[in-house]
């Protein structure tokens, strides 16, 4: 029989993806009496529908990129062949373990937490409902109950078989012909892995540019690899129904146009549901679209939250960042408060493009007196011997002599901009970054050009 020990708990984490495992295996293994509470797959969407399935892919798909590149550098090949079912099997057996959970679970009860797999909500401080049963937290309530696929309010969509990231990760075959809604990085990265292994794909994007997030220079390169590897790309016009005749899409574009494909992903971004976890319980606006959070990730005395659901950047890097700040907020222990100003990013693209802190627009917005450098790959030495395309550049607050933000694209772009993830978050003086040796042939050595070319 239970009693109340059973149902009180020095920290509740509701929701087990990165971040909330992180805080609640570390505090557990601190010595509290820790509860870990997800109806779902304990990792979340990561390891099971994003990061590293989705990683697989497109590393499997650049390999037989590499493969066509050896004409024109080192000889002839033959003709590269696709099989999908080698993804498929990689997924399942080294990713997934077929969706299932069970070394995850081990890990977090291994530490000494607690867990109950179920719809955990805030009923008011200290208290969460877990399916009809109450438990108490004495310290402190965590949350991390991430987001979901956004789906479109497009007519007829909802009535249709339509594929989210978690389809297409799944997927043993692959369609003869794909509409992927949204140029957005997931779906640029989905769509050029789809192309590289035979499939037809039409990306839709209703903003004026594929990346609209990231440097317009940045969207018009990868504009133009996507489209040489047969991609065809709709910018500035949206879709305004979408029908399914029961084996093949027909989505009518709001210009009159219409597409047709045996698959349609919908990749238009992530939703958060604040108010489903009962944040509106301690204060949160029920019609809000994330948790506030302080830098110290509070949303409230004793309730914490961490990750997509805080609006500070839907990427598993922020989430476990965030976890940290909550984990030395609990235990009291020393440490710096939260802060983005260098948030980095990587969309995985060939080329890969990496991002740090603001972009040029977002700069202008914010200083008065802003430089930019920019550099193309192909004028420095390693790009050009490996025929990269892809550019380097930086934006700097002129009236500080730092940099404010950085675009990396190329091969590799996410690793080449560290160097430049440092210099935004430690404010290092441009005249120190220019002192730099920068090594020789390095596709980094850029850096040291498009910080010669700030104006």
């Amino acid at each position: 029989m239970a009693t109340d020990s059973d149902h009180t708990f020095d920290v509740i984490v509701i929701g087990l993806g990165p971040g909330g495992e992180h805080v609640a295996g570390s505090l557990a293994e601190r010595g509290l009496r820790v509860l870990g509470v997800d109806r779902g797959l304990v990792g979340g969407e990561c390891p099971y529908w994003g990061c590293i399935p989705s990683k697989m892919m497109i590393r499997a798909a650049d390999a037989l990129a590499e493969a066509r590149r050896v004409d024109g550098l080192a000889g002839s090949v033959g003709e590269v062949t696709p099989d999908w079912s080698v993804v498929a099997k990689r997924i399942r057996e080294e990713a997934t373990d077929s969706w299932d959970d069970t070394v995850a679970v081990d890990r977090l009860t291994g530490k000494g937490a607690t867990f109950v797999r179920g719809t955990g909500t805030i009923a008011g401080p200290g208290r969460v409902d877990v399916d009809g049963t109450a438990y108490t937290a004495t310290k402190g309530i965590v949350v991390n109950t991430g987001t979901t696929a956004a789906v479109p309010p497009i007519e007829g969509l909802r009535d249709t078989p339509y594929w989210t990231n978690h389809e297409i990760v799944e997927a043993t075959e692959l369609p003869a012909s794909l509409v992927v809604l949204g140029g957005g990085a997931i779906g640029c990265e989905l769509s050029q892995v789809m192309a590289r292994f035979g499939v037809e794909v039409t990306i839709v994007e209703a903003a004026d540019r594929i990346l609209a997030l990231e440097e317009p220079e940045a969207s018009a390169a990868l504009l133009t690899a996507l489209e040489a590897e047969g991609v065809t790309v709709r910018q500035g016009v949206g879709a305004d129904k979408v029908s399914h005749d029961g084996s093949s899409f027909t989505v009518t574009l709001a210009d009159g146009s219409t597409l047709t494909a045996e698959k349609l992903l919908v990749a238009t971004g992530r939703r958060a549901d604040p108010a489903a976890v009962g944040l509106d319980t301690v204060g949160v606006a029920k019609d809000s679209r994330t948790a506030p959070v302080d830098d110290r990730c509070r949303v409230s005395d004793g309730v914490w939250a961490v990750g997509d659901i805080t609006g500070k950047g839907a990427f598993t890097h922020v989430s476990m960042y965030q976890a940290g700040v909550v984990i030395r907020d609990v235990l009291g222990d020393d440490g710096p408060p939260a802060e983005y100003a260098a948030l980095p990013r990587v969309t995985f693209t060939d080329p890969e493009v990496g991002a740090v802190g603001m972009t040029e627009a977002q700069a202008r917005e914010k200083f008065g007196n802003v430089q930019v450098g920019l550099t193309p790959l192909g004028e420095t030495t390693r790009g050009w011997i490996a025929k990269a395309d892809g550019l380097i550049k930086v934006v700097a607050d002129a009236d500080r002599g730092v940099l404010v933000g950085a675009t990396t694209m190329g091969p590799a772009g996410g690793e080449v901009l560290g160097a430049l993830a440092v210099a935004v978050h430690g404010e290092v003086p441009i005249e120190r970054l220019r002192s730099m040796i920068y090594a020789y042939p390095t596709l980094h050595r850029g850096i040291e050009d498009a910080l010669g070319r700030l104006a």
